[in-house]
């Protein structure tokens, strides 16, 4: 069987987001979080993936990186400038 993409959900402190998802995308959720249960993982419900698979699209997005690496760049270069 192949390796999801997404494996054990990290317990972190969470932040509330309230979205509306399309009953498609929600079945989608559904399944993935029934196809874990049945590989062994944790029991889980579909809205805690939510955020392990944005993190992991978000982390595996090449444009998003370089431009986020950029603007930290920038944003560290005038937080020294100020401190000078």
């Amino acid at each position: 069987m192949p390796k999801l993409k997404i494996g054990s959900i990290e317990d972190d402190k969470p932040v509330s987001l309230t979205i509306k998802l399309p009953a498609m995308v929600y079945r989608d959720l559904t399944a993935y979080a029934e196809i874990l249960k049945r590989e062994g993982q944790q029991s889980t419900d579909p809205t805690t993936l939510v955020a392990p698979m944005l993190a992991r699209f978000m982390a595996t997005d090449r444009a998003f990186r370089k431009l986020r690496r950029g603007i930290q760049q920038k944003g560290s270069a005038s937080a020294a400038a100020k401190s000078e």
